[in-house]
């Protein structure tokens, strides 16, 4: 597979990138998603395209301009802003591979830009690496500005206001270059919930890609628990496996998995959880995870120097 080349960077007088966003809705939450819209349009620069995807639910009253799309079912995060995504998409578009934007921006609809310069700084970025592909926000609690470790994708998180090269990404404050997808795919829909984002970061950087953790490109989202969706123990262990077994080499496999079995029994202290997490890790193994392309030895290397071998 190749990956980008080092010489792509922009001609001289290139227009700028154009830039796009995506945002799911269950369409429970009007206030605080026309909060959000708000704060794209507020950014700096040529303005942004927004479209909306109502997952399942109609979406609520928003600005003029904003593009929708309602779906008749629930098609999971994944899902969900992979219809944003094909919405971008043009025969005669001017971006890359049929794409209207060069960029895309996925921002949880709860969540909300804390900087006018965010969309700016993200053009900056990908314009001076051309191996830069996807980059990671940071996001911070409105109300106290606290950045929670897992927030920070990586294992060394203490420190949420270094920047660095990471591995993976959050998946509802992040900008991605199409011409990313259009070379390595989408977000795996079948996933629903939970690991969509390191299956693409896996992808990506197989392919020659780089990921950024930016500290200084802010959403500011409510301080909240995964485990407060219902599915989230069983989607948790099945994505794991799937993740898994569509990527990693083979020797590797077992390795990965055995890793996150030993830390999950240590972690695990409620008893539904660990029966709905077996549950899944038993349904990983035994439904279709989709295609198996795995990563090549080289990018094993790569990801261990980045500070996260493929092994946790």
């Amino acid at each position: 597979m190749t990956g980008p080349q080092p010489d792509a960077a922009p001609a001289a007088g290139r227009r700028p990138a154009k830039v796009g966003a995506v945002i799911i809705t269950m369409g429970n939450r009007p206030d605080e998603l026309r909060a959000l819209l708000d704060s794209v349009a507020r950014q700096e620069g040529d303005p942004i395209e927004v479209v909306v995807v109502g997952n399942g639910a109609p979406v609520p009253d928003v600005p003029e301009g904003v593009r929708t799309v309602e779906l008749p079912e629930n098609l999971g995060i994944p899902g969900g802003r992979n219809v944003g995504i094909e919405a971008f998409r043009s025969a005669g578009a001017e971006g890359y591979a049929g794409y209207a934007v060069d960029i895309l921006l996925f921002l949880d609809d709860d969540g909300l830009l804390a900087r006018t310069d965010t969309a700016e700084l993200c053009r900056q970025a990908f314009e001076a690496d051309p191996r830069l592909g996807i980059i990671s926000f940071r996001i911070a609690d409105p109300d106290t500005g606290v950045t929670q470790r897992r927030h920070v994708p990586r294992l060394r998180a203490s420190d949420p206001m270094r920047s660095s090269r990471v591995t993976t990404f959050l998946g509802g404050a992040n900008a991605v270059r199409t011409e990313v997808m259009a070379q390595v795919g989408a977000l795996p829909g079948d996933f629903f919930y939970a690991h969509e984002e390191t299956d693409l970061a896996w992808r990506a950087l197989d392919a020659g890609w780089m990921i950024d953790y930016r500290a200084d490109m802010v959403l500011y989202h409510p301080t909240t628990a995964p485990s407060r969706h219902a599915v989230y123990h069983r989607m948790v262990a099945r994505n794991r496996v799937w993740l898994a077994r569509r990527n990693l080499p083979a020797l590797l496999v077992p390795v990965y998995l055995g890793v996150w079995t030993a830390l999950t029994l240590l972690r695990t202290r409620d008893g539904a959880a660990l029966k709905a997490w077996l549950g899944g890790f038993k349904e990983g193994w035994t439904t279709p995870c989709g295609p198996r392309r795995p990563m090549r030895w080289s990018t094993v290397w790569r990801l261990t120097r980045l500070g996260r071998p493929p092994v946790i």
